[in-house]
């Protein structure tokens, strides 16, 4: 492993240490370690290009603007032979030099990288959100105009609101791509401005389209055939085997679903950060995502990434479901004294008549956008995590 930093500079020890280097990684020196030394560190991993580094001068006269210029270990000559000049995409493949984390250390984590680049990843969500809220804005306009015939208006307002949904499934791809790139270059201690993790996003733009219509096709069809099962039960509540087979169906969904959320885990990982195609990113994150057999069940990559998901869709649920916790309690209550379930229908529906534009709501739906870089950090530091463990193992 690396050796803290140390302060000799007694000149029968720095006559011996020619070319002696000092390594910073995350705020903490390492060394000094000669050009042999630092080989092996590359060698074991644990020394990556865009690591700083310093000279220690053997010169004890050098001047202390000298001893404190720093660079990157890519241009330490003899070490890398790469030019100093990296692109951004090519240090995303490398993880930072870190230890194992634990679940807390890596929602902790989570938290700090989040504060730390706010004014970047605040910008690539409202860059995602902006188009659905000029969208809603014009869908409540629409509401509130008088419907005593379709004219102009409505027709420019309605297509409006369709071409603004279009845009947001559109920049959807380069959202997921800015968080990866985002993440990865705050948690490796590195900045990037907003306008290049843009523009390397966008390279990424036909992959992740191509997989974000696979992965969430698929997810939207068990749903549709999870409420096909609901259906079911409903029109055939009387016969006993439509009860038996609807849940016989329902368990089948539930495996199937649960069996795709397992290999489509880190498929926005290794899609970005590994640069993999469409089949290999989905091949890799069933592969990542089923390892750690040797780990006790709460460290193994699966469960931690069924944790932050369901920690994420618990927020979610109290963001949506909270401001309408009273209706849903006045539902239920209804539902379990009612004798006329038609009746209970048709009621339900008048209540869910359009009210106009909800301003409550409208700002909870934008806080969870806001905040909702958190879970794709989060996935990204348990990426790296989950593949350093691999590569040692």
């Amino acid at each position: 492993m690396l050796l803290p930093a140390t302060n000799q500079h007694d000149s029968d020890v720095t006559s011996e240490m020619a070319e002696q280097w000092i390594i910073r990684v995350q705020g903490k020196e390492y060394g000094p370690a000669d050009i042999e030394t630092l080989r092996e560190w590359k060698t074991d991993g644990r020394l990556l290009p865009e690591n700083e580094a310093r000279r220690l001068d053997i010169d004890p006269a050098a001047s202390l603007a000298e001893e404190a210029s720093w660079k990157t270990a890519a241009e330490i000559p003899g070490l890398f032979n790469v030019a100093a000049a990296v692109s951004a995409v090519g240090q995303l493949a490398q993880p930072p030099l870190q230890h194992h984390r634990s679940f807390a250390q890596i929602l902790a984590e989570t938290f700090r990288i989040y504060w730390k680049g706010f004014p970047e990843f605040l910008s690539l969500a409202l860059l995602a959100v902006l188009p659905s809220i000029c969208g809603q804005l014009a869908n409540a306009w629409l509401q509130n105009t008088p419907n005593t015939h379709v004219d102009l208006r409505s027709v420019a307002s309605s297509a409006f609101g369709f071409c603004m949904l279009l845009l947001t499934i559109l920049l959807w791809p380069i959202y997921i791509a800015g968080i990866q790139i985002l993440a990865t270059q705050f948690a490796a201690g590195r900045r990037i401005g907003f306008i290049a993790a843009l523009n390397e996003a966008v390279k990424f733009w036909p992959r992740v389209a191509v997989l974000c219509i696979f992965v969430y096709g698929v997810f939207f069809l068990l749903t549709v055939f999870g409420f096909g099962i609901a259906a079911m039960v409903v029109i055939g509540a009387s016969s006993l085997f439509v009860v038996f087979l609807a849940l016989a169906l329902l368990l089948l969904q539930v495996w199937m679903f649960g069996r795709f959320f397992v290999n489509v885990l880190f498929w926005q990982q290794f899609a970005v950060l590994e640069n993999a195609g469409v089949v290999d990113s989905l091949r890799q994150s069933r592969n990542l995502a089923r390892s750690g057999d040797d780990l006790p069940w709460f460290q193994r990559p699966l469960w931690r990434g069924v944790f932050i998901a369901s920690t994420w869709f618990a927020f979610v649920l109290a963001i949506t479901l909270g401001p309408e916790w009273s209706m849903l309690r006045h539902y239920f209550n209804e539902l379990t004294i009612t004798q006329d379930p038609q009746a209970l229908m048709q009621k339900l529906t008048t209540t869910q008549q359009p009210q106009g534009f909800d301003l409550s709501t409208f700002v909870l739906n934008l806080l969870q956008r806001i905040v909702q870089p958190l879970l794709g950090i989060a996935f990204v530091l348990l990426y790296f995590d989950s593949r350093t463990r691999n590569d040692q193992s």
